[in-house]
């Protein structure tokens, strides 16, 4: 039903395959590199075509048109009530460790994170805390059912200065249970950043309660589809945080009223880098715009990945394979907190590495973090898409 939004990838795909298998392609490594709709073909040569015709002059279109236009879908999409504080860079590592920026170093600094954190952020606290101003306590996910109760426990004791959890967790695909409900209640001292990035697009997010409360970070690499390059983080109204890791495009708010020292303008521009292609803003806009015109919603795209997932896991019980079973299945609650991939333990990365290649000759593709081994569901899936080849 949605494949033909997704021709030139698809059949790009084919270039792919496994000489041995007359299957076609079946991407599972969506929830890294998802597909992109061909509309954004279009929308990378209109970009390259108002360079083209307009030069410097691009750039009225783009903060006066495009901009705006982008931050207006992200705010319908997450339920953010003032689409202005949604800030723009081409990584989520850019924006967090702007915000990092924030803290005076020269003082104590506490972190509470978990520690199934995304490796850019993982690694940045590390380097943190070589120093010795900086102390990181990180809540272990599992047992994932208690996790709410042991992140709220430290997170109320009104001690750390910053909070930092994701949405879903990008190695098991678990939801962090009651996360949004948790980031309402926290302490107004401590500043809290949740990693949207495996849900924005995903699972169906309402910011609406928490907007002037929490930093939200995703981009578009994933579950949007439209490539690398363009990602976002709202901000809190009210915020009054001052960067040190600040660049000049967060200049723009203060040219009309430029006075001694550094100014920070009130919206999105607070947290601003510099000059970028903006190419990637072009794409996204044009999937935003697509998804628009077809009635293609987060809730309907959820709906669609979870059917296949639920024929996905009626292949697997049938065929108890070896390692492709619940067993091994990190989890699979999709009504109660999953995101668009399973996760399977295979008891080494040997294990991992072999599957991960007897998979690659039956034409389907995945990924693997050392001995998980990590299976996508996207909306370019055939809707009558069995995954029987996977167990056989």
């Amino acid at each position: 039903m949605y494949q033909k939004y997704y021709r030139q990838f698809l059949q790009g795909a084919q270039k792919a395959a496994s000489p041995g298998c007359d299957l076609p392609v079946l991407h599972m490594a969506c929830h890294s590199h998802h597909y992109w709709p061909d509309v954004t073909l279009d929308a990378v040569n209109a970009y390259w075509q108002d360079a083209a015709d307009m030069a410097d002059s691009k750039w009225e279109k783009i903060f006066g048109e495009k901009i705006p236009a982008f931050q207006r879908g992200i705010a319908s999409t997450l339920k953010l009530p003032d689409p202005a504080q949604v800030a723009l860079a081409p990584n989520t590592h850019e924006l967090v460790y702007r915000l990092l920026s924030a803290f005076d170093l020269s003082q104590p600094l506490r972190i509470l994170t978990t520690d199934g954190e995304f490796y850019s952020f993982s690694r940045q606290l590390l380097r943190l805390e070589e120093l010795p101003t900086v102390e990181v306590v990180r809540i272990p996910t599992e047992p994932f059912a208690t996790l709410p109760q042991r992140f709220a426990q430290e997170l109320q004791s009104g001690s750390y200065q910053l909070a930092y959890a994701s949405q879903v967790f990008f190695d098991s695909g678990v939801a962090f249970p009651g996360l949004l409900e948790l980031a309402a209640r926290k302490p107004d001292s401590t500043q809290m950043v949740i990693d949207g990035y495996h849900a924005f697009f995903a699972r169906p997010t309402d910011l609406s309660a928490i907007a002037d409360k929490v930093f939200y970070t995703a981009g578009a690499y994933k579950y949007l589809g439209a490539g690398e390059g363009m990602c976002f983080m709202s901000i809190p109204r009210g915020c009054q945080l001052r960067p040190l890791n600040t660049g000049w495009f967060a200049e723009m708010a203060e040219l009309e009223n430029r006075a001694e020292g550094v100014g920070f303008g009130n919206d999105w521009l607070r947290f601003a880098g510099a000059t970028m292609d903006y190419s990637p803003l072009y794409k996204a806009l044009a999937v935003l715009e697509l998804y628009a015109q077809e009635g293609i919603t987060v809730e309907s795209i959820h709906g669609y990945v979870q059917q296949n997932q639920r024929r996905f896991l009626e292949a697997m019980d049938a065929a108890h394979h070896p390692l492709l079973n619940r067993g091994n299945l990190i989890a699979h609650d999709l009504e109660n907190g999953h995101g668009h991939f399973f996760t399977f333990r295979c008891g080494s990365s040997e294990n991992a590495e072999k599957l991960q290649a007897e998979l690659r000759e039956k034409n389907v593709l995945c990924d693997r973090r050392q001995q998980l081994l990590r299976l996508g569901f996207a909306l370019y899936h055939p809707e009558d898409e069995t995954f029987t080849r996977l167990f056989k």
